[in-house]
């Protein structure tokens, strides 16, 4: 079984979502979640963001985070004109979209890239990992006076994208009746599996309760690396220890958690005593719905989809965290995350060589992407999420003896797909040797705005910061109204 993780810095209710969630191991869901919840809704500083889901062009976002930076020379910016010490190894394949060069080992992609639009032109000034930060928030990751880390996440760092959106959608009018997360990260914390804790994918100074519910799938040891590997099912439980169905808990588990409730609230009276906690009743009655929410729990068990189908998205930890992602859309989850970590220290940080590029990262990425793309247009569920896919930055045009590149944030791809956008495209240019753009330039602040505007969230919005402060969710950028029809 997995559990909930998440950081152990409180927010002003004490708790984090990593708490909520053990809680809900140990039979003691219900008695922190109100608490929390409470507090929340007591706090929403005057935010008031009317209805912006229903004004939205998609209903949910999947992104998909390729952290330590895909080379736009093997996968969507090959260059077979430049010299060989630039274009590389790989060659350039047929695709459906004019004008695009695709690498030899993405042909399933190829095949559907009358479905994508295909941004050659991201570019930022942050050339080394904390970018993580930057294009999971839209904010650009400062270091402190005393320096510094992209590898430890604080209370005081940006809120992903994800979390703003939990945030608007529990104070949406709506929100009260939402029962299933709106923000999900899979299948692990960035950096966890290098035990790291790295920025940009919490709730930062939101609070920990907007952090996403993530799962916390490990890898067998310290060489191992799942993502280059078939996983076995015991590996792939996504379920969530503690989540179970009202008919496994008795009236009895139910009245011990009640009483748990009162003596928590008579101990916490006296220091919640100048909150206005409103409608503690049905808060309560929230916590104890979440606790046994069958929703929930069915959800997360991927072994309710056909093998036929796992098998496409390939039994390796991408491709069913892909799926899974999938089953998170499809239960109502409205921002999910999946990355693909870099266990080994490396993966798509590829300095080295291209040899996993070649023979794990870019084929793997086939597969599942586009066994995604399919299965979620089979399903009807293209039409009405938006499909990203982007890493943090690029590779160095110049690649070193053995076809290792270095870190390059100045020119990289990012793919969308679904959700409206205009399908068979490619949007900005890269020069010669794809260092530079050319044409039509795309911040991490652009990309964040477009993903905002899709979902009918306005990206010059304000949200209240831990001092209560009006804070822009966007700082500068522009949504990218071009790329939808």
């Amino acid at each position: 079984m997995l559990t909930i993780n998440g950081r152990e810095k409180r927010v002003c209710s004490g708790l984090s979502r990593r708490d909520l969630i053990r809680a809900g191991g140990l039979g003691m869901f219900g008695l922190n979640l109100p608490t929390l919840l409470a507090a929340e809704q007591a706090q929403t500083h005057g935010f008031d963001p009317g209805l912006p889901f229903p004004k939205g062009r998609v209903k949910s976002v999947l992104f998909l985070f390729l952290f330590g930076g895909p080379s736009q020379l093997e996968t969507f910016d090959l260059k077979p004109e430049a010299p060989e010490k630039i274009r590389g190894p790989f060659k350039p394949i047929a695709s459906r979209t004019p004008g695009l060069h695709i690498s030899e080992h993405l042909p399933r992609t190829a095949a559907l890239s009358d479905k994508l639009a295909v941004l050659r032109s991201m570019t930022h000034p942050h050339n080394d990992h904390n970018a993580c930060h930057y294009l999971q928030t839209g904010h650009a990751w400062t270091r402190s006076a005393s320096g510094g880390s992209d590898v430890g996440a604080k209370s005081t760092d940006w809120p992903a994208m994800g979390s703003v959106v939990e945030y608007v959608s529990r104070h949406s009018a709506d929100g009260h009746t939402r029962t299933f997360p709106d923000y999900v990260y899979l299948p692990n914390r960035l950096g966890h599996l290098q035990g790291y804790d790295r920025t940009g994918q919490y709730g930062g100074w939101l609070g920990n309760s907007y952090n996403a519910l993530a799962t916390d799938i490990r890898r067998r040891d310290k060489q191992d690396n799942p993502f280059f590997r078939e996983c076995t099912e015991e590996e792939l439980d996504f379920r969530i220890k503690g989540l179970v169905g009202r008919k496994e808990i008795s009236l009895d588990r139910l009245d011990q958690r009640r009483d748990l409730l009162s003596q928590f609230d008579e101990s916490r009276r006296q220091v919640e005593a100048n909150r206005d906690f409103n409608g503690y009743g049905n808060i309560q009655q929230r916590a104890l719905d979440l606790v046994t929410s069958d929703q929930i729990r069915g959800a997360l068990d991927i072994q309710k989809e056909k093998a036929a189908l796992r098998d496409r998205y390939g039994r390796h930890l991408f491709g069913q965290s892909v799926l899974m992602g999938r089953r998170m859309i499809e239960a109502g989850c409205r921002f999910v995350t999946v990355i693909w970590d870099a266990p080994d220290g490396y993966s798509w940080d590829s300095h080295r060589n291209s040899d996993d590029v070649r023979d794990h990262l870019v084929p793997k990425f086939d597969q599942s992407f586009s066994a995604l793309l399919t299965d979620m247009e089979d399903r009807g569920l293209l039409d009405e999420t938006l499909v990203v896919a982007v890493g943090e930055m690029g590779r160095t045009p110049n690649a070193n003896g053995d076809w290792g590149r270095g870190h390059w944030s100045y020119c990289f791809p990012c793919v969308l797909a679904g959700g409206g956008v205009r399908t068979g495209i490619t949007y900005g240019k890269s020069d010669k040797n794809a260092g530079y753009p050319l044409e039509n330039p795309v911040s991490p602040e652009d990309l964040a705005a477009t993903i905002y505007n899709s979902l009918g969230i306005s990206h010059e919005i304000q949200l209240p910061d831990a001092a209560g402060r009006p804070v822009s969710i966007v700082d500068g950028g522009t949504p990218l109204y071009g790329l939808f029809s």
